[in-house]
């Protein structure tokens, strides 16, 4: 038995968020075959339930890089932040003023003046670098944030119950490169959390345990399937992590450069069903 392991955004989804038949065919044909394919993806544990019940697949489910473990039904690991850790995040941010989303056990919480926040930083970007700013790259990152499952838009995120949410997740976007920089810095050496990326917009905090490759270890111990027998596709730094536990690392066609320097093999862009490509490799 292999355990295939597919990051989803970049990797599984293609440019319009959804999965294509031919990979959801060639991930069908490794689950008839008795190999295990799972999802390890950065999303929020409610996202990625909704997206493989409308796509009609059962998988076991790593979310929010590595905080979740999800099977069958059961949350075999929730790796939350303390209530004290999330309070100092949420000032940092809104110190730096930055756009963030807390990832709980009740969805994915973003404040009601989320979006315009985002469009109005975009366009002060846009006017700053009008002939680099990519904005139409940027009118897609926002929209993507606000097409994700289980959101729950609220007033403020003053006055929430942290531990009762178990925020195991905060999630940083901003086109102010400089912002990003600041709180990264910040952050960068402490050991308390753990800090990855999945995009150049985007910083992602969590637990200090936190990451797709302990998660993946623990699956797989949990699944009794060795670390040998483990196939890994991803496209971004975040990935990086599980890349460098499993027996074998697939980079996407589209994967930032750093990632296909680690991988094993190189396979199509997401576009052109790199991972039912990359999966055939692998079965007879």
């Amino acid at each position: 038995m292999k355990l295939f392991a597919l990051d989803m955004d970049g990797t599984l989804l293609s440019s319009d968020g959804t999965i294509s038949e031919a990979n959801h065919s060639m991930m069908k044909k490794a689950q008839s075959q008795g190999h295990m394919v799972v999802i390890a993806s950065g999303r929020s544990i409610h996202d990625t339930i909704q997206i493989l019940k409308e796509a009609e697949l059962n998988c076991p489910i790593i979310a929010g890089n590595g905080a979740i473990v999800f099977h069958e039904g059961n949350m075999l690991r929730n790796l939350y932040l303390s209530p004290e850790r999330v309070e100092e995040i949420i000032s940092l941010a809104q110190e730096i003023d930055v756009y963030f989303e807390l990832y709980t056990n009740q969805g994915v919480f973003i404040e009601e003046c989320g979006r315009n926040f985002l469009i109005e930083e975009a366009r002060n970007q846009r006017e700053k670098d009008p002939h680099n700013f990519l904005w139409d790259r940027a009118e897609r990152i926002i929209e993507g944030q606000f097409l994700q499952k289980g959101i729950q838009i609220i007033p403020s995120y003053l006055n929430l119950d942290y531990e009762k949410l178990e925020i195991y997740k905060v999630f940083v976007l901003s086109f102010h490169s400089d912002k990003l920089m600041k709180l990264e810095e910040i952050l960068r050496d402490r050991h308390d959390l753990s800090i990855t990326t999945s995009g150049k917009e985007k910083l992602e905090i969590g637990h200090p345990k936190t990451s797709k490759g302990n998660a993946l270890k623990f699956l797989a111990n949990y699944l009794q399937i060795p670390l040998e027998h483990t196939i890994t596709f991803g496209d971004n730094l975040n990935d990086l992590s599980m890349f460098h536990v499993s027996g074998t690392s697939v980079a996407m066609g589209n994967a930032e450069d750093i990632v296909k320097k680690e991988a094993d093999f190189v396979t199509k862009h997401h576009d052109e069903n790199g991972v039912a490509f990359g999966m055939g490799r692998f079965l007879s």
